[in-house]
């Protein structure tokens, strides 16, 4: 059932819907691992990791957001229930339990490069199809890869 009348035709909408969905479901994750890792670092760099890891996983709530009402905008209705993310996300696990500071920047710097490849292939995609959500992915492609250049300078000697 089509709730809200946008301009793009239904096969356009259908796919930029999908690209929105499958990055929703990635950024929700990230913010849980972030969340996870935040919460159970520890290590000499504790306090500088701890607080990196809140803005990240900030980061990747707000955009969830945004990309969710540009869904919604699209007439598509964004799904960010915990089965659906945990069914559809690419984001690496993070490992329960504490977690040293230096392994708990690395886990973040693979699943920030996994959802900004990801986000890199839905950009060539959704190009020709929605330049309004090509242009949303890639500023959000751009504020993830500042994520990971500097949480992986927090690891580099």
């Amino acid at each position: 059932m089509l709730v809200i009348n946008n301009p793009l035709p239904e096969r356009e909408r259908e796919t930029a819907g999908a690209a929105l969905q499958a990055t929703l479901a990635d950024l929700l994750d990230l913010s849980l691992v972030a969340k996870q890792a935040h919460w159970n670092v520890y290590g000499p760099r504790f306090r500088s990791v701890h607080a990196q890891l809140d803005e990240a996983a900030t980061v990747a709530r707000n955009h969830a957001d945004t990309v969710a009402e540009r869904a919604a905008a699209l007439g598509v209705s964004p799904d960010g229930r915990a089965g659906t993310i945990a069914g559809t996300s690419a984001v690496p696990a993070f490992p329960s339990g504490w977690t040293k500071d230096c392994d708990a920047v690395e886990a973040l710097v693979r699943a920030l490069s996994t959802v900004a490849e990801r986000l890199r292939e839905r950009i060539v995609e959704i190009g020709p199809v929605d330049v309004v959500t090509e242009d949303l992915l890639i500023g959000l492609t751009a504020d993830l890869e500042k994520q990971s250049w500097m949480f992986q300078a927090e690891n580099r000697v």
